[in-house]
């Protein structure tokens, strides 16, 4: 999907792309993330974490083929997933890649036949225009529920809001986003 964007009248068109991410693209992804593990906006991981999940991240790259944004998705459940390591390059912020980001990873559940998106953000702005809101206390079925808590994955607990994960997550929201079939 080649995607252009309109600046300033007097500014040329840019343009990107979105693909599936690739081995190579791990530590340009890396480097995405790492000014906002810098900044407390996202978690920090090890390359080794990166490379496990390679298949589920997609990338934003311009025309030069330069990484300008990531974004994953993670099945947690049968109609669950998550919206993780979502990313964006600074210069290229306020120019809808984080929009085309979200666009592809929602058509992506879709396709996987999920009907619920699962964030846990400090950007509650970003989620929100874009169709998710708050959980406040929203749970589970106690059936699924006890088969969710097994999981090790820290996404599911954070999900649970388990307390093992609150020394990470203070301040974030969990955001959750019910998804039309298209």
């Amino acid at each position: 999907m080649t995607v252009l964007q309109q600046r300033e009248p007097e500014q040329p068109e840019l343009e990107y792309s979105v693909r599936r991410a690739r081995t190579s693209d791990v530590p340009g992804i890396e480097a995405l993330v790492e000014p906002l593990v810098q900044q407390r906006i996202l978690l920090g991981k090890d390359r080794v974490v990166f490379y496990e999940a390679v298949q589920e991240f997609r990338v934003a790259v311009d025309s030069s083929g330069k990484l300008i944004g990531c974004g994953a998705l993670h099945v947690m459940w049968e109609d669950l997933g998550e919206v993780r390591t979502l990313a964006v390059d600074a210069n290229w912020l306020g120019h809808g890649v984080g929009y085309t980001m979200m666009q592809r990873l929602e058509a992506d559940a879709r396709d996987l036949g999920l009907s619920r998106l699962f964030c846990l953000t400090f950007e509650v702005g970003f989620f929100t225009r874009n169709g998710f809101s708050d959980m406040g206390t929203e749970t589970v079925d106690p059936a699924i529920y006890a088969e969710l808590v097994r999981s090790p994955d820290e996404g599911v607990a954070e999900f649970l809001d388990l307390a093992r994960v609150k020394p990470n997550t203070l301040g974030n929201t969990r955001m959750v986003k019910r998804l039309t079939r298209s």
